[in-house]
């Protein structure tokens, strides 16, 4: 009699999303359901920036902040209003059967003080804005995990985060090389697990970190001090240099990253799986399969 021996390999499955700006389509609920996810990454990205307009109008390229074109309270009925619409996605991610890993995204309000030195900018903000309101209300919500800069753990994984930023960084600064050890301080400490690595941000130089001239002219501008053609369709690349060489030199098994909504899909980076699973105020995320060994399979 021959027998055969079944190995049963335990698969974790993730729905990575961010970017929500506002909104967090019902079809996710479903999503969550149908394909039995363990655990949501989220990317971070709440606020909508409903005042977008005004800032571009009264700021950009401009060394001026809109509370001061516009008066500290007319601005803070705006930054209000955008919280209390950030957390309409917060309750509907806090009411999941699962729980939620999450970092803060570029408009989360986060500090600026991981990637470039913006001290002068942090001095000058109003005094109730220097609370970082947005992270204090996310404090009350108890199926979500901020782990910007720290370390979580889920299964056979270890998750360590980093907060958002909207551009690559500059790579010489104080702060970029303080928070780089951070990272690097995490990644030593559970060199002999498998790692899970998530950012706001997708690691720079991929196909997934490339923003067109066409779409999105006025950020490339604010980056690199000049003005480009929109009726070019050459695009640049705008992730995150830190996530680029944490990935460079400690190759996680996975990194996950968004920001850069036109540029969703996968890659790689070396032996690192690269994920930006596009914004989900358009309806879209990822799903992710991985055992304890290697990412299985990714359905966006």
């Amino acid at each position: 009699m021959i027998f055969k021996l079944v190995l049963f390999v335990l698969v974790m499955k993730i729905l990575a999303i961010g970017d929500f700006h506002g909104e967090f389509p019902k079809k996710f609920n479903k999503i969550i359901d149908k394909e039995k996810i363990d655990l949501v990454v989220s990317l971070g990205d709440y606020p909508p920036f409903h005042y977008r307009k005004l800032w571009f109008k009264y700021c950009y390229g401009k060394d001026v902040e809109l509370w001061e074109v516009i008066g500290k309270k007319k601005y803070k009925k705006l930054v209000m209003e955008d919280l209390r619409m950030a957390e309409n996605t917060l309750k509907k991610l806090n009411d999941l059967p699962v729980p939620v890993y999450t970092v803060l995204g570029n408009i989360d309000w986060p500090s600026g003080d991981d990637i470039g030195d913006y001290e002068k900018y942090e001095k000058a903000q109003p005094n109730w804005e220097k609370k970082y309101l947005f992270a204090k209300r996310l404090k009350k919500y108890k199926n979500i995990y901020r782990f910007d800069y720290k370390a979580l753990r889920f299964q056979d994984y270890v998750f360590i985060g980093m907060r958002g930023h909207s551009v690559p960084g500059s790579v010489k600064s104080k702060a970029f090389r303080k928070h780089k050890r951070i990272l690097a301080k995490l990644f030593k400490k559970h060199k002999k697990e498998k790692i899970i690595f998530v950012s706001h941000n997708i690691a720079y130089g991929t196909k997934l970190d490339k923003i067109s001239v066409k779409n999105l002219h006025t950020a490339l501008k604010g980056y690199y001090g000049r003005k480009f053609n929109k009726k070019k369709k050459y695009k640049r690349h705008y992730g995150s240099k830190m996530a680029r060489r944490i990935i460079n030199k400690y190759h996680p098994v996975l990194h996950l990253g968004g920001h850069i909504h036109e540029s969703a899909g996968k890659d790689k980076i070396g032996k690192t799986i690269l994920v930006n699973p596009g914004a989900a105020h358009e309806g879209k995320a990822a799903v992710i399969e991985i055992d304890k060994v290697k990412v299985k399979k990714i359905k966006f």
